[in-house]
């Protein structure tokens, strides 16, 4: 089933003299439950493309569309509705606030959608089993590692139970060990719980969790490839030829 519908947009930046055109004609469909990475070099318009959808940003053309709801046309109330309600967001910095604990952090969301606070304490629970984060319930940010305070972000972003969750660069600030640990937790959500996941990355090794990667060029799609059945392994390789017809260092490039 297509969850969200991405047609014909466009996003300029600059003024009339000096424009800048992030986005150019970019159209393609998600399904529900799909785990989509969005990767492209610095300025290819990878993370213009996440904040367009997310509504962080607004499009200069075209449509985007989220259950059939024309996402590029809400403003005001309805914009902060369906923000709270459809979307979940994590972060490269993590974004939590300093003065909370992870608990309330995580519970923050549902606390605006006012849930009673007994559903809210097994929201917060069920969340953090899957996370593994249980044992940070009760620890403010400063007491915790980055692999940790990434997946009380994650955790807080799915609480809620969205419809699609945009994650942009999430192991960027994080060692190798955290960053294998959050995205085995991703793809146990997407696999387990039909989570639709769209992340922005520049890592190959992180877009091989993903079931389908994006490549951005110029503001333009280059190229898309699916996993299939094959494993991991062999859908990183397929990322890595991808990669190098893209051009310059494959470590860097993306």
């Amino acid at each position: 089933m297509e969850l969200l519908k991405i047609q014909n947009i466009e996003k300029y930046y600059g003024s009339k003299s000096s424009l800048t055109k992030a986005i150019d004609d970019i159209s393609f469909s998600v399904e529900q439950g799909e785990f989509t990475a969005i990767m492209g070099a610095s300025g290819s318009g990878k993370t213009t493309l996440l904040n367009c959808i997310s509504t962080i940003d607004r499009v200069t053309a075209g449509h985007i569309y989220l259950e059939s709801t024309d996402i590029t046309a809400l403003k005001g109330k309805e914009l902060n509705k369906f923000r709270r309600d459809k979307l979940g967001f994590i972060f490269q910095d993590f974004n939590l606030l300093d003065t909370l604990t992870a608990y309330e952090n995580i519970s923050l969301a549902l606390s605006i959608q006012k849930r009673s606070a007994s559903d809210i304490d097994k929201a917060v629970k069920v969340v953090a089993e899957q996370l593994g984060i249980t044992e940070v319930l009760q620890k403010y940010p400063y007491q915790m590692s980055g692999g940790q305070k990434q997946r009380v972000a994650s955790a807080r972003a799915i609480v809620t139970e969205p419809k699609l969750v945009l994650a942009d660069e999430p192991t960027g600030a994080l060692d190798s060990k955290s960053a294998k640990m959050l995205l085995e937790r991703f793809y146990f959500l997407n696999h387990e719980h039909n989570a639709t996941i769209m992340m922005v990355t520049h890592d190959s090794f992180t877009a091989s969790y993903a079931s389908r990667v994006i490549f951005i060029k110029d503001g333009k799609i280059f190229n898309e490839i699916r996993k299939g059945p094959g494993s991991r392994k062999q859908f990183f390789d397929k990322i890595i030829d991808v990669v190098t017809l893209l051009g310059g260092d494959v470590s860097d490039a993306l």
